[in-house]
């Protein structure tokens, strides 16, 4: 992995791998978000979320890197004091809520594939997620970065073939449909609680040397984690009156296209999609975990990487059995939205950028983080 890549274009690859599942892996969350706004609308209010990305990560990565706050408790530390903690009670819950809804498509995923038990799916997911945590952050910046290219492959494919297969009704929704209000509300909602994934990038930002390479990284963050969502929503256009009701669009539109092999390739991207957020979220936990064994000179046994990833997929996915996967979106996402545009977006934009103008701000955080 070259350096270009590693300073420049790593950060973005894991923030889209954090992102997908929980943003746009089934499709089933840009109905929820954007669909109200219609077709012109939806794509505006992508635009906005993007914006918002890109702005929030390009501050989070330089003050991270200044810091050298490389795990979400001691960057948090660094940005609310002794309030840091409010974020770790609302990242629990959305990691939660997403290791839900990827065990609930997982099971959903490989039903449709194999015929096998919904569960088994879920499982599966579960398995293959702690299995991975087991190796080190080179190994799982690797991973990360090889399923993410996969997917834009397949994304490409995808978009090219639909718009060949069902292109005419593509175009007629754009020309046909109103541009719809709240487009603007959408794209910064829909940046709320996405941007909480914020802690599953941070470990890579080891790489950065340099301002420049921090604001860059976090400038195509945004474009490189919204990109395949563009692409899928503008596919998702084809059937405007019809996607709103579909539990996974994904499986809805590859049905479309009659191509039972590249039904395979796509499911197999989303299920690679929903083991990378897995991956890179829980990492965010075991590096917090990992930094207060490092302060106490120790170091963070090997077994409890995977162990306490493993309980809290197990827990998600067990306690959101009855919910079902479209309420889980609607509801769930949306009562942390608002938390993390509170505790997140609005004191990286305000306080972060502070900081960054006071350098002796963030040498007093550190010295007194110890004390925190």
């Amino acid at each position: 992995m070259n350096d270009f890549f590693r300073r420049y274009l790593l950060p973005g690859f894991v923030f889209e791998s954090a992102v997908i599942a929980g943003g746009y892996a089934t499709g089933r969350e840009l109905v929820e978000f954007f669909l109200p706004a219609g077709p012109w609308g939806g794509l505006l209010g992508m635009v906005v979320g993007m914006l918002v990305w890109s702005a929030v990560l390009m501050v989070s990565f330089e003050l991270a890197r200044v810091a050298r706050a490389y795990d979400y408790r001691s960057f948090f530390k660094l940005l609310l004091g002794r309030g840091w903690f409010l974020f770790e009670i609302a990242y629990l819950l959305l990691i939660i809520i997403i290791m839900a809804v990827m065990g609930a498509a997982a099971g959903e995923i490989t039903h449709s594939l194999f015929g096998s038990p919904k569960l088994i799916g879920s499982l599966s997911m579960i398995a293959a997620t702690g299995l991975l945590l087991f190796y080190s952050s080179a190994t799982i910046e690797k991973f990360l970065t090889l399923s993410v290219g996969y997917l834009y492959l397949v994304y490409v494919v995808f978009v090219i073939w639909s718009c060949i297969a069902f292109g005419d009704r593509i175009e007629a929704s754009f020309a046909a449909a109103p541009l719809g209000d709240n487009w603007f509300k959408a794209g910064l909602t829909y940046a709320g609680y996405n941007v909480a994934t914020i802690p599953a990038v941070l470990f890579c930002i080891r790489h950065l040397s340099r301002r420049r390479e921090a604001i860059v990284a976090g400038a195509l963050a945004g474009p490189l984690g919204m990109l395949p969502g563009v692409l899928f929503y503008i596919v998702m256009m084809g059937f405007y009156d019809e996607i709103g009701a579909v539990v996974l669009p994904s499986a809805f539109l590859l049905a479309k296209l009659q191509a039972p092999w590249f039904e395979w390739a796509f499911q197999i991207a989303v299920l690679l999609t929903l083991v990378d957020t897995g991956v890179a979220m829980l990492h965010a936990i075991n590096e917090r975990v990992a930094k207060i064994y490092e302060e106490r000179h120790r170091l963070m046994p090997q077994m409890l990487r995977p162990a306490l990833s493993v309980a809290l997929m197990v827990v998600s996915v067990y306690a959101a059995a009855g919910v079902g996967l479209v309420d889980l979106i609607a509801q769930g996402y949306g009562l942390l939205t608002y938390a993390f545009i509170v505790i997140l977006i609005v004191p990286v934009l305000t306080i972060g950028i502070w900081k960054l103008h006071q350098p002796t701000r963030i040498q007093s955080s550190i010295t007194l983080q110890s004390e925190i």
